[in-house]
């Protein structure tokens, strides 16, 4: 394995992602693959995982992404009114997300995804005898949350923090399990950070290749540039397979490693440039997104990097598990997915699959039942809890709210009563 530029001069490197490397190679591809049928993680492999994380422990502040010039991010503006002026972001199902929480005067609202706070400020502006606690792991979002705060002086409380880091936040608050009444989980990325071309979420500005959604709280958290700059042909494959589901994974996985023995890819422009340069020009914007706009052949590949760098999909289980332990009896839930990914596990999660060892996960076959029924989950003390489904089918945006709002034309809402 190569490396080059600034992981040329750090003579630790190799024995870093050594063990890594070897561990990657011991599971073959091909069960990988299979694997990303239904529950596509390949960091549910124990060794891998432990070896992935030891790898992220033993990493210092001198990372790639540090050295690509990633400046700090700009808190200064104002938070607008929310009353009278357009938010940084348009909320996704905004009114079936009201509708299906029915949040009354007194209660406890927790928004796991703060982000722009689009759908804080909506439950505000229709409740006003509400409480939100407002849960973000990105600094830049929590710093909004703290301004709208101070507009709505103790109806408001920030949360900094990770779904992993949900429950000791509450704790610290002395509030107690069961004590909340609705929850709203909103994965993935936001428009503010998509928007903001030194966070490297997006292939359309060029940017650091960073990613992390908080990389200010864990500056030593390896970004997308290490990933991709460090990892050996056949990992890179395997995270674009199983977190991308592309097809085309071993030969972008390919492109990427001769590029960076010339030079490290550290800018988002640049690795879509590798990316597109694996493919024929006539089909580079042969891929259609759902609303058969052109959509660049990058696209999947940002997406893997995205959930691998800020370990998406096992965080989401975690705010699930989190979500369920915090819901009073009868309080709802609604999850917005924007990937069969985050879909797929959701949807799992409430029909009442064991997610908790997910080196062992595995889809038994299941009866068709008539969605009227309980459907239930053992948690981790051999407790019961009962989840009934709102709304049996999946939510998908109406036709004039994707016009309006096309980033959220992939979204999906689902929402289930505790019972």
């Amino acid at each position: 394995m190569r490396f080059s530029g600034h992981w040329a001069d750090r003579g630790d490197a190799p024995d870093m992602l050594l063990q890594l490397k070897v561990e990657l190679r011991s599971v073959p591809l091909r069960k990988i693959i299979k694997g990303t049928m239904f529950f596509p993680v390949w960091k549910t492999n124990s060794t891998v995982w432990r070896a992935w994380r030891s790898w992220k422990l033993s990493l210092h502040s001198s990372t790639v992404c540090a050295s690509s010039g990633r400046g700090p991010l700009n808190r200064s503006e104002e938070l607008p009114s929310v009353l009278t002026q357009k938010p940084p972001h348009t909320p996704v199902m905004l009114k079936e997300v009201l509708h299906y929480l029915d949040v009354q005067p007194g209660q406890v609202v927790l928004d796991m995804t703060f982000g722009g706070g689009g759908h804080t400020k909506a439950i505000l502006n229709m409740v006003h005898e509400v409480t939100i606690l407002a849960l973000d792991r990105d600094p830049t979002a929590m710093s909004l949350a703290q301004q709208l705060a101070k507009e709505h002086s103790g109806r408001v409380k920030p949360l900094l923090g990770r779904f992993s880091e949900l429950e000791a936040l509450l704790s610290n608050m002395n509030l107690k399990p069961g004590s909340i009444d609705a929850v709203l989980l909103d994965a993935g990325c936001s428009s503010m950070q998509m928007d903001q071309a030194q966070r490297g979420f997006s292939l359309s500005k060029d940017g650091p290749l960073d990613m992390r959604m908080d990389g200010e709280r864990y500056p030593d958290m390896p970004c997308a540039a290490d990933v991709v700059n460090t990892l050996d042909q056949q990992a890179l494959a395997s995270i674009l397979t199983a977190y991308g589901e592309e097809r085309h994974a071993r030969k972008i996985a390919s492109a990427i490693v001769k590029a960076r023995r010339v030079n490290p890819i550290t800018q988002t422009q640049q690795l879509a440039s590798v990316v597109a340069g694996s493919f024929p020009a006539a089909v580079l914007y042969s891929r259609k997104d759902r609303l058969q706009r052109p959509a660049h052949v990058a696209t999947k590949t940002f997406q893997a990097l995205r959930i691998f760098v800020n370990d998406e999909l096992n965080e989401l289980h975690a705010g699930l598990r989190a979500a369920r332990s915090v819901l009073t009896p009868g309080g709802r839930l609604c999850v917005i997915t924007f990937h069969s990914l985050e879909d797929r596990l959701v949807k799992r999660f409430l029909q009442g699959d064991d997610l908790s060892n997910l080196d062992q996960y595995h889809f038994s076959p299941r009866k068709q039942g008539t969605g009227k029924e309980k459907l239930v989950d053992e948690n981790r003390d051999g407790g019961i809890v009962d989840w009934l489904p709102l709304r049996r089918k999946v939510i998908t945006p109406e036709k004039d709210d994707v016009k309006e709002n096309p980033r959220g034309r992939s979204a999906k809402l689902r929402a289930a009563l505790r019972c």
